[in-house]
C-alpha cells in the first residue's frame, strides 16, 4: 500500500513541477503583453457627467483608451484574455474615439439592461464595476440618452450635442 501513496506522490510532484515549468514558459510569448492605452481622441456627447463617471466606472476598461491595467494583466494566460477581451470592446464600443468608425453604441443599453455588461467574470477583480440596481437603471437611462436605443429610443447625440 505504500509503494502505491509513494508512486502517487511522485506523480503527483511530477505533475506539479511540470505545471510550473508550462506557467514560466508560456511568460515568454509575448501576446498580451502590449497594454498601450492609445490617446483619447474624442468622447461622445454624455447626456451627464452622472452617466459618464458610471460608464467609466463599469465599462471603460474595455471600452475605452483608458483601460487601467493591474499587475495580473501582464501574467499569461490571464494577460492572453484580458489583451483579447479589451481589443473586442474597443472594436464594438470605444468612447475614446468617437466619431471614428462604426460604433454600436444604440446595443449598450440594451446589453447592460439585459445583464450581459459588465461580464461576470470581470466583477469579481473589479468590485467597483458592481452597479447597484439604482446605478443600473440610472446608467441604462443615461445610455439611452447618450447613444439611443437599439429598440427604437432616441438616436445617438453628436460630439455637439445635436441629434442626428
Amino acid at each position: 500500500m505504500s509503494l502505491i501513496r509513494a508512486a502517487l506522490h511522485h506523480n503527483r510532484v511530477r505533475l506539479a513541477l511540470g505545471a510550473a515549468l508550462v506557467l514560466v514558459a508560456i511568460q515568454l510569448m509575448p501576446y498580451g503583453r502590449a497594454q498601450a492605452n492609445p490617446p483619447v481622441l474624442a468622447e461622445p456627447a454624455w447626456d451627464s457627467p452622472g452617466t459618464r463617471a458610471l460608464f467609466m466606472r463599469a465599462c471603460a476598461d474595455c471600452h475605452s483608451n483608458e483601460t487601467r491595467w493591474p499587475w495580473y494583466t501582464a501574467v499569461a494566460p490571464a494577460s492572453w484574455l484580458i489583451a483579447r477581451d479589451v481589443a473586442e470592446g474597443r472594436e464594438k464600443l470605444n468612447v475614446s474615439e468617437w466619431g471614428r468608425g462604426a460604433q454600436d453604441a444604440d446595443e449598450a443599453a440594451d446589453t447592460v439592461r439585459e445583464g450581459e455588461m459588465p461580464p461576470w467574470f470581470y466583477l469579481p477583480l473589479h468590485a467597483e464595476a458592481a452597479l447597484s440596481p439604482a446605478e443600473r437603471q440610472a446608467l441604462i437611462a443615461g445610455l439611452v440618452a447618450t447613444f439611443g436605443d437599439e429598440g427604437g429610443g432616441r438616436p445617438r447625440r453628436t460630439a455637439e450635442g445635436d441629434d442626428d
